[in-house]
């Protein structure tokens, strides 16, 4: 790769329950190089309506070159293999593919919280931590990314675990804590449950705490009590569209 900063600056496009954002980003940095732009994600979240909401984006970041794009599903190769916050009709199709078609452009397509959880590690609260980190985005629902020694373990989809009868991003996901208008100390008191678990799985190094919620981390984390250390992510919603950029197909 180049060493001129546009040579470096690609598309990173984060899709979610209900925004869909992006931005140019540095890839040598992390930072985006100019204001990002959200555009509300539709309902259904078809695939067809989706591919077309990024495409419209893509216009309004008016950059070129290739793009990374997130999706809230487990994708392999290009190809959703299930739909968390978004319609059915994403399983098994072809995310890069369609999304290409779309866009006009080169798309590589990766989990949501995986794409968060890499540029944490990259830039922000993961950076240089040995051992087993985990990062967990608290939104519409609860997404997770597993790194050993830096390197990621993709997919691990664990905001299905089961919790208090059920998947427990429909106990502890931030989207509860509004739908049931929870007072922060009892919503802390479910995403402390759901992180003891994942330490009792896991016996991580270290916990990131992502998504929007983390811009409020005062409110909740200092509440919570668990053996392992607890932060909250540097990157904050923008951790996504960074993520994404870094798995953008070379131009």
């Amino acid at each position: 790769m180049a060493d001129s900063t546009t040579d470096r600056v690609t598309v990173g496009i984060d899709i979610g329950g209900s925004g869909i954002k992006g931005a140019p980003v540095d890839t040598a940095t992390g930072d985006l190089t100019q204001e990002r732009i959200r555009l509300v994600t539709p309902h259904p979240a078809t695939p067809s309506a989706v591919a077309d909401t990024v495409a419209e984006l893509v216009r309004q970041i008016d950059h070129p070159g290739p793009l990374g794009v997130t999706l809230p599903a487990v994708v392999q190769h290009g190809v959703a293999r299930t739909a968390a916050n978004i319609d059915a009709g994403w399983v098994d199709a072809d995310a890069a593919g369609l999304l290409s078609e779309a866009t006009g452009r080169a798309v590589a397509v990766i989990n949501d919280a995986d794409a968060a959880g890499v540029a944490e590690v990259r830039f922000g609260a993961g950076r240089d931590v040995a051992g087993v980190v985990v990062m967990v985005t608290f939104g519409t629902g609860i997404g997770s990314a597993v790194f050993v020694d830096g390197r990621l373990v993709p997919n691990t989809e664990l905001g299905h675990l089961h919790l208090h009868g059920g998947d427990a991003e429909d106990y502890a996901a931030a989207s509860v804590r509004e739908e049931e208008e929870l007072s922060w100390k009892d919503w802390a008191h479910r995403v402390e449950r759901y992180l003891q678990l994942l330490e009792r799985l896991l016996w991580p190094d270290l916990i990131i705490v992502g998504g929007g919620v983390s811009k409020r981390a005062e409110k909740f984390l200092p509440l919570i009590e668990t053996r392992t250390r607890v932060v909250p992510a540097e990157m904050h919603n923008d951790a996504g569209i960074a993520g994404a950029a870094l798995f953008a197909p070379p131009d």
